[in-house]
């Protein structure tokens, strides 16, 4: 196997070369955590690996059996409601660190956060499901440049603590609810180890070939940690070299012999190069300064044969959506025409009319 192979067989393990039918909640469930902080896009990570539409994938979020909060890191995930408690327990002390030190900044000690949790708990009650500009009136804390970060980070806080995710769309508007009102408590509750033998096998089963340092970075756990998650599971999971460097994928991995030439739009912030700490075998480096920033802003990306080739971006119009792209290398019209092939699932995604300019 070679460098090559693996961009291929990561198209594959993530479910973007769609070879059966996935509910979107399936899709989410497969893939563990899906960073979903630019919402619009991050359904379109669901839609892209599933024959689903907006409105099906915004329905199945409505309804709880996707859920978004934040987890793993400090950002936005899309986790399947099935997997949200265990998950939780597992990161979510790691990540509070994070929203615990943003909250002092701003006067908020842990008395004064369980206080807000509390505030919010009684606020939410009942299915009641409000915006964060909703919850922090009723704190009294004002819309201001500074209080906007407090009152991200208490709302952070309180989705690490298990007490909220989000509630149903308010128009465009995120809400919140209580995670209980919205998905059940298991009875049993997994060991750290456990847990993090859990991630590690869906991780490299819905992301392989990827390295230690990869599934650190996506993780969040530090590498000694993540190397004893492997060892306890690496009898369940395939092993290669390449060039020194070990990678870890699933057992049942395709055949590459099987691959077709295939085009996709992927949106921006999408595990494809997202979920990896280095990206050479989807994207040149020369071109990597294209895709994505050194402070972690990821573009939406046209992908061939496994290789990103360039970058595009939408305006939503009022009958039709116009679709904009740039390519690395100059590329002929008769060559750009058959890549453009490849929106068209996002065209049946929207249920709308898409032009290319």
């Amino acid at each position: 196997m070679i460098h090559s192979d693996i961009a291929l067989l990561r198209m594959a393990s993530q479910k973007i070369l769609k070879t059966n039918f996935h509910k979107p909640e399936e899709i989410v469930h497969h893939l563990g955590a899906m960073q979903a902080q630019d919402y619009s896009m991050a359904k379109w990570a669901i839609g892209s690996r599933c024959d689903a539409s907006e409105k099906e994938i915004e329905e199945a979020i409505n309804s709880a059996k996707i859920i978004r909060t934040h987890i793993l890191r400090p950002t936005w995930h899309f986790v399947a409601a099935e997997d949200i408690y265990w998950m939780l327990d597992l990161s979510a002390p790691q990540v509070k660190r994070f929203t615990i030190s943003a909250a002092k900044k701003y006067g908020y000690d842990d008395k004064k956060i369980a206080q807000a949790n509390a505030s919010i708990e009684k606020l939410l009650a009942g299915n009641n499901h409000l915006t964060r500009d909703e919850i922090m009136q009723e704190l009294n804390i004002k819309k201001t440049s500074s209080d906007d970060f407090l009152s991200a980070a208490i709302m952070m806080n309180a989705e690490l603590d298990g007490l909220v995710c989000n509630g149903k769309m308010k128009g465009k508007q995120i809400t919140y609810a209580l995670l209980e009102e919205r998905v059940s408590k298991p009875k049993n509750k997994l060991t750290k180890e456990e847990g993090l033998a859990k991630l590690a096998k869906r991780y490299f089963e819905s992301h392989g070939p990827a390295t230690l340092l990869d599934f650190s970075w996506w993780s969040g756990f530090a590498p000694t940690i993540c190397k004893s998650a492997i060892n306890a599971i690496e009898l369940q999971l395939n092993r290669i070299t390449i060039d020194n460097q070990e990678y870890w994928l699933g057992k049942n991995h395709p055949d590459l012999d099987k691959f077709r030439e295939s085009v996709h739009f992927l949106p921006a912030f999408d595990e494809i190069l997202i979920s990896y700490k280095t990206r050479e075998a989807s994207i040149l480096l020369e071109h990597q300064s294209k895709a994505f920033t050194n402070n972690g802003i990821f573009k939406p990306i046209i992908v061939e044969n496994g290789k990103v080739i360039g970058t595009w971006k939408r305006t939503t119009k009022k009958d039709h959506t116009k679709i904009e792209t740039q390519f690395f290398n100059e590329t002929e019209m008769s060559k750009k025409q058959i890549l453009f092939e490849g929106i068209k699932s996002f065209e049946n995604y929207l249920e709308t009319k898409i032009v290319i300019e």
